[in-house]
């Protein structure tokens, strides 16, 4: 079940998950396997480190404080669950596919979601450093009260994403496609590449101002005096 959030001045608001988990059972097997099935299970600090869960399906889970350097998750599903204050570098979760999930207080670096596929899915605190959503589509995603340092969005697609009290900082846009994208309520906002791919957003009067110097080097106009 999603919350539908109504945009403003013609924007389509993105749908935010509401995750509801029904009781959980702790995860007892010490080890991730390729392809396993998890349902209905706790991992709660669990030192999930260069273990390899690609392909592997999460339905009705919660991961709470667990460790993920290195981690392979690449091809998984992550479906109607939360993930709390996750922690690693270089988790792997190319090509997966995260439907009805919220990822909260998280602390990552060098996340590979390149070609993944994110729906319903709120993005709300912490910091992740260089995530890589190349190639990848988001639908109804929020990004909330989260700090996030050069993100690759390259030739990624976004229809109805927010950025709500969130710093951006050296995002990359290189080639994506932007569809009822709300960038007006980040706290910060830095493009350096990609900014002619904004077609699509919708910003605010401050933040051109703060852009004008990129959108001019864009266009190849000099500015003097």
């Amino acid at each position: 079940m999603a919350k539908k959030v109504m945009g403003q001045g013609g924007v389509k608001g993105a749908r935010r998950p509401e995750v509801r988990l029904p009781p959980l059972e702790p995860f007892r097997d010490g080890e991730l396997e390729p392809d396993g099935d998890y349902d209905g299970l706790e991992f709660r600090e669990e030192e999930l480190v260069g273990q390899d869960g690609a392909g592997a399906r999460f339905m009705d889970c919660a991961l709470r404080g667990c460790a993920l350097d290195e981690t392979r998750l690449r091809h998984a599903r992550i479906l109607d669950s939360v993930l709390t204050g996750l922690r690693g570098v270089g988790t792997d979760l190319a090509e997966s596919n995260l439907r009805d999930v919220e990822l909260v207080d998280a602390r990552l670096g060098g996340v590979q979601l390149h070609g993944a596929v994110l729906e319903r899915v709120l993005i709300r605190g912490g910091k992740i450093d260089y995530l890589n959503l190349r190639k990848a589509k988001l639908r109804d995603v929020v990004f909330e009260g989260c700090v996030l340092l050069e993100p690759d969005f390259g030739g990624a697609r976004l229809e109805r994403v927010e950025f709500v009290d969130c710093a951006l900082k050296g995002v990359d846009l290189t080639g994506a496609t932007l569809t009822d994208v709300d960038l007006r309520a980040a706290a910060e906002l830095e493009i350096v590449r990609g900014v002619d791919r904004l077609s699509g957003a919708v910003i605010s009067s401050g933040q051109l101002l703060d852009l004008a110097p990129v959108l001019a080097a864009q266009l190849g106009i000099r500015v003097e005096g």
